[in-house]
């Protein structure tokens, strides 16, 4: 057994909390609805193996996790949070505010964000980001204009797809899958038009003017339970969901992925980041509840273990893209020693 070290910032912060949080004897997880299912199936593999209390896994959503875990330390506030994305400053900043100053940071693989359709759909779909974007966003160049999305078929971004309309399920603006879709589809979409592209408009103009979803109704925000998406999807031949590739790939049977200019997800070209809509996945850990909250370094152990993360190991089962093995390890040595995140700065 590895026990972990523990810096001296990080005993005191414990000491100080200890009559609290010893109260509660089930490790505590909050954050991403796309990280939940891989820390549920750690849970359950660590419950199995050691007899502990299974850990209370929550999907809050990313930024409804960071604010709940930076929110302090002791009894009342979980021990891990997970996310598709890296923490932003303003969420370090809040956990300083709180007290919160020892976080391990542990980046545990890659997923790709899809689009998937139902393989009732027999339509082969492959299709740009610049035609996603016209889709989806909210405005748009129209007749060399910035104005408002006129589009409600499919046929009417490009006559070759089927004349039916657009109806795409996705996450709200609490999700980091929401996050992870803007700032790498929608952004990556909206440079492909040729009036961005040829208007030499700079990245800050492109976050300001193409960032949000439609909400005329071609867009559905469908909650944070990713599966209520999966199961509109089934029920709706035409049309399309957006979510991690783990909840596509424990559905291959039902749905297919939507290829963007040619490449489908699928766990190669999500690790070569072939496909252009992956991401990373990263969960942080509070250091001053280990050794104060019952199991917890052991169930960290678990998390980042070979069984868990290596190449077949029970995650990449569930879809997650595991990491090269050489990073693999940085990243198993960083958080088995407590290795604190630095102070970010942007």
């Amino acid at each position: 057994m590895i026990f972990v070290k523990l810096t001296a910032s990080a005993l005191a912060i414990a000491a100080v909390s200890a009559t609290a949080a010893a109260a509660r004897d089930q490790i505590r997880i909050v954050g991403s609805s796309t990280v939940f299912p891989y820390s549920r199936s750690v849970t359950e593999e660590f419950a199995n193996q050691t007899g502990a209390p299974a850990p209370i896994v929550e999907s809050t959503g990313t930024g409804g996790g960071m604010q709940i875990f930076c929110a302090g330390i002791g009894e009342a506030h979980p021990d891990v949070t997970g996310a598709p994305r890296a923490m932003k400053k303003s969420e370090y900043d809040l956990c300083v505010q709180n007290g919160v100053t020892g976080i391990s940071e542990a980046l545990i693989g890659n997923d790709g964000l899809s689009m998937s359709v139902s393989r009732a759909n027999t339509f082969g779909w492959d299709m740009t980001l610049g035609e996603m974007y016209l889709a989806l966003a909210a405005q748009m160049p129209v007749n060399g204009a910035w104005k408002d999305n006129p589009y409600k078929m499919w046929n009417e971004i490009n006559p070759n797809f089927p004349a039916i309309p657009i109806t795409v399920y996705g996450p709200p603006p609490t999700s980091g899958t929401r996050d992870a879709w803007v700032e790498i589809a929608m952004h990556k979409g909206c440079k492909q038009l040729g009036y961005v592209k040829q208007g030499g408009f700079d990245s800050k103009w492109v976050n300001e003017n193409c960032s949000r979803m439609r909400t005329d109704g071609p867009f559905i925000e469908a909650g944070e339970n990713d599966n209520l998406i999966v199961q509109q999807l089934v029920a709706n031949p035409n049309a399309m969901g957006i979510f991690g590739y783990s909840f596509l790939y424990e559905n291959q049977d039902r749905l297919k992925g939507v290829k963007f200019g040619g490449i489908e997800p699928n766990f190669d070209t999500i690790a070569s980041y072939e496909y252009e809509v992956a991401r990373p996945l990263f969960i942080y850990i509070k250091n001053a509840h280990r050794g104060v909250i019952p199991n917890l370094e052991e169930f960290i152990e678990e998390y980042v273990s070979d069984d868990a993360l290596k190449v077949g190991g029970y995650l990449a089962e569930r879809g997650m893209t595991p990491l090269p093995e050489a990073k693999l390890e940085e990243v198993q040595a960083s958080v088995l020693s407590a290795t604190n995140i630095a102070p970010l700065t942007n």
